[in-house]
């Protein structure tokens, strides 16, 4: 703990310092997120076509609401089917902006998102789909830029959808092309990829094969020997491994997630049943995880408590088991399941017992350390109440995410912190901390702990907030680890 440093009052000299300890509490440490849905306009922005001021105010509703509800990050798809929800030389402009592939929305969204989660205390995480390429549908309206467009011979139809084919090398190529640009462009926390490996089955189309046999034979012919379903489990399992392996030597410290279908296999766990990810999508997913091949992962175990055959306790003590590299575990939650108005509709009380269920495996190897909600608009319409009644339970004490330390472990230079009082408000100054990412400003009043996370570009906050008798300012790096705390006292 480092010495106190004293303020001068506005209309005086120095205060006096306190006397006494102030027992500054540990920080408290849970991932708490939100995906943000952009394709077809699931949460963001509301329809396609508003002006920019309409969608940049829809945006900052969802992240007033992800505040208000305790959050510390939100997970926005940013390129959905092979366009991008920002200026790219690479994919064109999302039609969920203005409605029409490739036309400019006038401004940069992801830029403004940053900017709009960081000024709350937010972490921005950009989330990808890499081979999904659209609707049929859609083929009559693809941009000229579009990859399909490009390259129509590395797309395959199934069933109604368009997809890029995971065994052609350009299409990985292309992929991860897009995912470096994002990295080296934006200052986002973290990118993520999701659960569209291969296209999922189709009841539309029962017993359909993802044609893909010119890729196949090219692979035989050139002396392969995987079976054709080991040869897809395959491409993805490189794709998997050279994302993180790329991201890695791009940046050192943008983390690495992906959020999976929630059950590897039927029967793992005993008494599990469902799609067995691993035989129809080409996943192996739990392979992933015990290789390393990510920073965190985030299981979609969208069933709830009392399922029985997709029982939300045992596959997530499950995957605690599996997670033997100790990769953060970050389960998504069904929160837009909660009153939807079906039979099987969550309760209120739902999703604040499977986030209970999550912390009390925090303290064990490779156990949960957080969740991610899906969907913003859930929280935002907080139906049921069950985000108010998060707010003020479980998530009622602010959280900062776990610190990554197997990218970093080395703590940033602390801080130092002077203050001014007048009128019972405090206005903090903060200096130093050059190598800091966030400041952690906590203060006590009349016993009670309050703390707000602050971008490192802002050097000073305000406290209107009466009998402050302590505050301590952390600095945060951009993995999380968090510096030797500067203290001041009136």
């Amino acid at each position: 703990m480092l010495a106190t440093v004293a303020a001068a009052c506005a209309d005086g000299p120095t205060a006096p310092r306190s006397s006494g300890p102030l027992d500054v509490p540990a920080i408290t440490r849970e991932f708490r997120g939100m995906w943000v849905a952009t394709v077809a306009n699931i949460d963001w922005p509301a329809s396609a076509g508003l002006s920019i001021v309409a969608q940049q105010a829809g945006f900052a509703q969802l992240m007033d609401a992800a505040e208000r509800t305790g959050l510390n990050a939100v997970v926005l798809q940013v390129r959905a089917a092979g366009d991008a929800m920002y200026p790219s030389s690479l994919e064109p402009w999302s039609r969920s902006l203005t409605g029409t592939q490739g036309a400019d929305p006038g401004y940069d969204p992801l830029a403004y998102a940053l900017q709009a989660a960081h000024a709350r205390g937010l972490e921005l995480h950009a989330w990808f789909n890499p081979f999904r390429a659209g609707n049929l549908s859609d083929t009559l309206t693809l941009a000229a830029t579009h990859f399909a467009r490009q390259r129509p011979d590395l797309t395959r139809r199934y069933c109604t959808q368009l997809w890029f084919d995971p065994g052609e090398q350009a299409v990985q190529d292309h992929a991860i092309a897009v995912i470096l640009d994002v990295v080296s462009r934006y200052g986002v926390d973290a990118v993520q990829i999701d659960d569209y490996f291969y296209p999922y089955p189709d009841s539309r189309c029962p017993g359909l094969d993802f044609p893909d046999s010119s890729a196949y034979a090219r692979f035989v012919n050139g002396g392969g020997s995987l079976g054709r379903a080991e040869w897809r489990r395959d491409n993805v399992n490189r794709f998997v491994e050279r994302l993180y392996t790329q991201v890695r030597a791009a940046s050192a410290t943008v983390r690495v997630g992906i959020s999976p279908f929630g059950i590897w296999r039927p029967g793992n766990p005993a008494g599990i049943v469902g799609l067995d990810a691993y035989a129809s999508i080409y996943a192996d997913s739990r392979l992933w995880l015990q290789r390393g091949w990510l920073d965190y992962f985030a299981p979609q175990l969208y069933w709830s408590i009392a399922s029985s055959g997709q029982s939300f306790p045992s596959l997530l003590g499950w995957w605690m088991q599996q997670n033997t590299q100790r990769r953060h575990l970050w389960p998504g939650l069904a929160s837009y399941r909660v009153a939807d108005g079906t039979g099987s509709a969550f309760s209120t009380t739902e999703i604040a017992a499977q986030v209970g269920l999550a912390r009390q495996q925090s303290t064990q190897a490779g156990g949960a350390s957080g969740v991610i909600l899906y969907n913003a608009s859930s929280v935002r319409a907080d139906r049921g109440g069950f985000a108010t009644a998060l707010a003020g339970s479980v998530y009622a004490q602010r959280a900062l995410p776990p610190a990554t330390t197997w990218l970093d472990a080395s703590p940033p230079v602390a801080p130092t912190v002077t203050a001014v009082v007048s009128g019972g408000v405090v206005q903090v100054a903060i200096a130093g901390g050059a190598d800091a990412y966030w400041w952690l400003v906590r203060w006590r009043a009349d016993g009670l702990w309050s703390q707000r996370l602050l971008p490192a570009g802002e050097r000073s906050a305000t406290i209107a907030t009466p009998n402050v008798d302590g505050v301590v300012v952390t600095a945060v790096d951009r993995v999380g680890n968090a510096s030797a705390e500067a203290i001041w006292r009136p």
